[in-house]
């Protein structure tokens, strides 16, 4: 059940989930990144001030509105985990990502990262992805995990709690040169 506290939280991560969605032209079934640090959005100091039911709320904002568009959910882990993400199994199989065997706690591997762990129905961690888009709360350093090439995306006032947010989705390579063509319909 999510805190009343955090509900206004809750919302701005949806909206910049469905900002994602919309501007960066993603497909059901497009798999996106969360990159997230409680302590930046609650306004402390990115690895120092862990808020786990912060990160619960976060989890769930983010695989809440990941469920209503059709996107698979990617949570990253801190430097401590060494970026792995945290997914449903399914989502892992079928992208046929290297499962890694560990479980994420607010002291290795972040609080939303924990939270995600928790409500996923069966949740896998992964140790890398090539994923195609990616929201970056509180400046975790998401880009590892974008397939190229990489576009950044920035949402007018986007702000979760007291944290920075980008985004970027990804784009086919051009690639060619003068005399190319490429399809109306590709982005």
């Amino acid at each position: 059940m999510l805190e009343q506290q955090y509900q206004a939280i809750y919302d701005q991560l949806s909206q910049c989930v469905r900002y994602l969605f919309a501007q960066g032209k993603l497909h059901t079934g497009a798999t996106v990144v969360l990159g997230c640090s409680t302590s930046e959005v609650a306004g402390g100091v990115i690895g120092h001030d862990s808020v786990p039911a912060l990160g619960q709320a976060l989890a769930a904002a983010f695989l809440d509105t990941c469920n209503a568009l059709g996107l698979h959910a990617a949570i990253q882990c801190c430097e401590h985990l060494n970026r792995a993400l945290v997914m449903e199994q399914a989502t892992l199989d079928r992208l046929r990502l290297t499962q890694v065997n560990v479980c994420p706690v607010p002291t290795a591997g972040g609080s939303t990262a924990a939270g995600a762990y928790a409500l996923f129905a069966h949740p896998a961690m992964a140790m890398s992805i090539q994923a195609d888009a990616a929201i970056d709360v509180g400046d975790t350093l998401v880009g590892m995990h974008i397939r190229p090439v990489a576009v950044p995306l920035r949402m007018p006032g986007a702000q979760v709690g007291k944290a920075h947010v980008v985004m970027a989705y990804a784009r086919y390579p051009l690639i060619g040169g003068s005399r190319a063509q490429y399809a109306q319909d590709v982005r």
